[in-house]
């Protein structure tokens, strides 16, 4: 399932250079893909269809409006229908949008619903736990202190430049964020 308006323009899609939308662009991609009988496709804004949703979420991927606000409410929209064990990714969290480090860090890994948690790239990820969250908690607490830093750079909503800019690559260098081994996934949650 995927929600998103395809309006433009956007400041997280500016490749749209002046188009109304990206619906075609997305609709032709997901044919090439071979996968356009599988997705279910809704274009609307997440606020609108999470009114009326009533089924359970395994993966949540937020990637829509980068505000805080904006990324918040998409969390705090779904969290209720998260599946045990789901997985909710926000996307460039290790970017300079103050919306998805502040949820990543404010309500995904502070939070002792979720257990093991992490970064992938620009990805962070967490996977609803609530059950047995507790034994994944000092590992989010000092994930979360390390991404935490970057959060009053961002929150001024400008573009980074000189120092500031130095002190964010720096700061982002030292917030782990490689690819986890699949293996040693399935051990740690097994």
């Amino acid at each position: 399932m995927t929600v998103d308006p395809h309006t433009a323009p956007s400041v997280t899609d500016p490749d749209l250079q002046g188009q109304a939308s990206s619906w075609d662009d997305f609709r032709s991609t997901l044919r090439a893909a071979g996968v356009e009988a599988v997705v279910e496709a809704h274009r609307a804004f997440s606020r609108d269809l999470a009114r009326a949703w009533d089924r359970p979420i395994r993966l949540l991927w937020i990637d829509g409006d980068h505000t805080y606000a904006g990324a918040k409410e998409d969390i705090d929209l779904f969290r209720r229908h998260l599946a045990d064990g789901a997985i909710v990714a926000l996307h460039d969290v290790l970017h300079t949008f103050e919306g998805p480090i502040r949820v990543f860090v404010e309500e995904l890994l502070a939070s002792d619903d979720f257990g093991p948690a992490g970064l992938c790239g620009s990805i962070g990820w967490a996977q609803y736990r609530p059950r047995d969250s507790g034994r994944w908690r000092a590992a989010r607490v000092a994930l979360g202190r390390r991404a935490a830093r970057l959060i009053p750079l961002v929150q001024r909503g400008r573009e980074l430049r000189g120092l500031a800019k130095l002190r964010y690559k720096l700061l982002r260098a030292l917030v782990p964020h490689a690819a986890p081994d699949p293996a040693a996934w399935v051990r740690m949650v097994s």
